[in-house]
């Protein structure tokens, strides 16, 4: 019996659209990608910037060809939930390492709120080495359990908004949207040490990326009491993740011309460095005006499109 015809293993689709995941505690990010993966039995799948384990909530995952747009959303702003303990520091940052006692927190609301202005704008932040990132091929969580310490270049990163959420004790919970790149556990250590005392990330929620909000994300537990049918009504378009690029309405002729990667004559000029081209209220992908101005080249078009394709375009 062939694998597809085995009916523990239903045979994957070519499934395209965007799933917004409200993703659970204590799972990584590539697992819950997997496992939405096989809900949908869906060929191919990515998502669009990792999650901690211990952090929660907003998760795009891209599903057949919007894998091919998800380097949009990963570049994007997100805001997060982040609660801090004072008082105390941590060997990673977070609740995960050594907890070390500081000082008790002798400040006033006042003190909180100025502290947190301090942090706004643009900085550079050194990666701590509780993380992913990789240095000459050497993953720096990995060469920490080792013991080692290498040193490391500091990040441009922008703290675009940061506002104190509650405060009661030793218990800080502030909001805040980062650029990408940013560290929310460095973040917490350094609020900590601003304030004289300590801290560190005891809580993190992720609750908007780009243009995505959990408004309308599912569970992973929502996702597996669902039908195929409800789960499939749960994607989105896969031009959601390309809101904020200018709409650019071509002809059926102009746009199948385009979609085969050949070159578009425009009158008038094309302005814009980048556009979400459409054809009859159809997403094809991205093109770009030529250095001329007076004609537009195809940059990342959309492949043969499933039966199965969302087909209502996201609003503009």
């Amino acid at each position: 019996m062939k694998p597809s015809q085995n009916p523990e293993r239903p045979e994957r689709r070519a499934l395209t659209g965007v799933i917004l995941l409200d993703k659970p505690f204590g799972l990584s990010s590539n697992h819950a990608l997997q496992r939405v993966r096989r809900l949908f039995r869906a060929l191919k799948a990515g998502h669009t910037g990792t999650l901690d384990p211990h952090a929660t909530g907003l998760l795009p995952l891209c599903l057949g060809e919007a894998t091919k747009y998800s380097g949009w959303i990963l570049d994007a702003p997100k805001t997060y939930h982040a609660t801090l303990t004072l008082g105390q520091t941590s060997s990673t940052g977070d609740g995960e390492g050594i907890l070390s006692p500081g000082l008790p927190y002798s400040g006033n609301e006042t003190t909180l709120n100025a502290a947190l202005a301090g942090f706004l704008g643009p900085q550079l932040q050194l990666p701590p080495m509780h993380s992913a990132l990789k240095i000459q091929g050497q993953t720096l969580y990995q060469l920490a359990r080792a013991g080692q310490e290498v040193e490391r270049v500091p990040r441009a990163i922008h703290v675009h908004e940061i506002r104190l959420l509650s405060w009661r004790e030793d218990q800080v919970v502030i909001e805040t949207r980062v650029s990408k790149g940013t560290y929310i556990r460095v973040l917490a250590q350094d609020i900590g040490a601003a304030l004289g005392c300590g801290a560190y990330l005891s809580g993190l929620r992720r609750t908007a990326t780009g243009p995505f909000d959990l408004n309308g994300a599912v569970t992973l537990e929502g996702l597996e009491g669902m039908t195929q049918t409800e789960r499939d009504a749960c994607l989105r378009p896969v031009d959601c993740l390309l809101a904020g690029l200018p709409r650019l309405d071509l002809s059926p002729v102009q746009g199948q011309a385009l979609s085969q990667g050949q070159i578009v004559a425009g009158n008038p000029l094309w302005q814009e460095s980048l556009y979400r081209v459409y054809a009859q209220d159809r997403f094809l992908g991205l093109a770009q005006p030529d250095a001329t101005h007076r004609n537009l080249v195809p940059r990342r078009m959309m492949g043969d499109l499933p039966s199965s394709w969302v087909q209502e375009p996201c609003a503009s």
